[in-house]
């Protein structure tokens, strides 16, 4: 992790340049899976599959006897937390819901909004080297609350060409019946174009590496929306003498574990912190399965020393971070200010994991600095707002010349004409 003290504000944009590829490096591999999924349907699914995963699995979607029977190969204990996370997460995204607002604008003219929800969706869990069941809650939570008709659900497989059962046992918790083993780029493509075997959506969410990442983004030219741009997995910790380097450095490396393109990065007010929690990070890093894969996120990381609260913040809002811990002495003022982080956890006793499992907000975030312009998946993120108006005849005779004026002076006289058709008539 290489240290910066006081950089000048002009390089701070090189000192945080994520190390990831653009979307120009890895769009023509993607652009070539998606031409071919749209010729060759579930033929070329199937060939991806075994190129990129190394397995040609049985079957493409699982039955229903598959998906129940993985309850069995799920140990009680993990059982027991994935529901209580689930309560958890349930509880946090159905206080989300809002009732329909209705405004009388003027006197007879009625304008209300409702949510509706998106009627088919597709739900990415990223699964490779660390099936991410937990992403199942985040993401097939919101969806039945949100009352969504069809939930297609892909995930690469194993090297024995399966799905690991706790994804499984969580998607059956959640009601997801419809299940596909497929991954990265062919996955996205297969929702996005549809296939034989697997139905199109109107709208793609999940995490995952960067060919996923522009495998959704190029997905939106052919009508699909996401979620967002989530790529690779970043964390910036925000901290002064009042945080616990021991706490810092495991909350480091809770996401330089997850590959070795994440990104994490340490702000703070105190030297005497830096060193402390390299020292830590150095002894913790040894002890970990994913050792090699910290180790090249380390190399992409930075700590930097400032002067001040203010300097801090501004290297936040800047940078943007996906997850953002705030562990100062005094963090009211600190707060207030953060205006671009996908999710912000405040304190010594919140680590970064609680949100990415069982506190009950949701860890589908915008990364990349996309924080500065996309909220983190939640409930309205499954959901459609409908606007509704009805004009009585006496509201439409007082609006009605307003209407009629302002379409004429854009010179739209059919605009107008609708209006005046309508005065005409109540006149006689």
């Amino acid at each position: 992790m290489k240290k910066y003290i006081n950089p000048p504000a002009k390089e701070l944009s090189d000192i945080l340049r994520r190390p990831t590829q653009t979307v120009t490096d890895l769009e023509p591999l993607v652009k070539q899976v998606f031409e071919e999924i749209q010729e060759k349907g579930d033929e070329a699914l199937y060939k991806y599959t075994s190129l990129f995963d190394g397995v040609t699995p049985d079957s493409l979607e699982l039955s229903a006897e598959q998906i129940s029977s993985a309850a069995e190969k799920v140990p009680e204990s993990l059982k027991t937390a994935i529901k209580r996370a689930y309560d958890n997460i349930s509880a946090f995204h159905r206080a989300q819901r809002t009732e329909r607002v209705e405004v009388e604008t003027a006197p007879g003219v009625s304008c209300w909004q409702e949510k509706r929800p998106i009627e088919k969706v597709g739900l990415y869990i990223p699964g490779g080297s660390a099936p991410l069941f937990s992403t199942v809650l985040m993401l097939a939570i919101p969806a039945q609350l949100a009352g969504c008709r069809e939930i297609v659900l892909c995930s690469p497989p194993d090297k024995e060409g399966k799905i690991h059962p706790a994804i499984l046992y969580t998607a059956n918790l959640c009601g997801v019946t419809r299940i596909f083993t497929l991954g990265g780029i062919q996955a996205i493509g297969a929702m996005t174009f549809g296939t034989t075997t697997v139905p199109p959506v109107y709208k793609i969410f999940g995490p995952g590496n960067q060919y996923v990442t522009v495998a959704k983004q190029l997905a939106t030219r052919f009508g699909i929306a996401i979620d967002m741009p989530a790529g690779p997995s970043e964390l910036m910790v925000v901290a002064d003498d009042s945080a616990r380097p021991e706490y810092v450095a495991a909350d480091l490396l809770s996401q330089a574990e997850h590959g070795p393109d994440s990104q994490v990065i340490l702000v703070s007010t105190s030297s005497k912190l830096i060193g402390s929690t390299r020292e830590a990070l150095d002894a913790q890093i040894t002890s970990l399965p994913r050792r090699d894969i910290a180790e090249q996120a380390i190399s992409n990381s930075v700590a930097i020393h400032v002067g001040s609260q203010e300097e801090c913040l501004k290297i936040a809002n800047l940078y943007g971070p996906e997850h953002l811990i705030v562990c100062l002495e005094d963090d009211t003022d600190f707060v207030k200010e953060i205006s671009n982080a996908g999710s912000v956890f405040l304190g010594n006793y919140t680590p970064e994991s609680a949100g990415d499992y069982a506190s009950g907000t949701n860890h589908t975030l915008p990364t990349n600095g996309y924080a500065r312009q996309y909220s983190g998946v939640n409930l309205d993120s499954f959901l459609k707002s409908v606007t509704f108006q009805k004009i009585s005849k006496s509201g439409i005779r007082d609006l009605g010349p307003a209407i009629e004026t302002m379409a004429e002076a854009e010179g739209l006289k059919a605009h107008s004409l609708a209006v005046s058709v309508r005065l005409k008539d109540l006149q006689s």
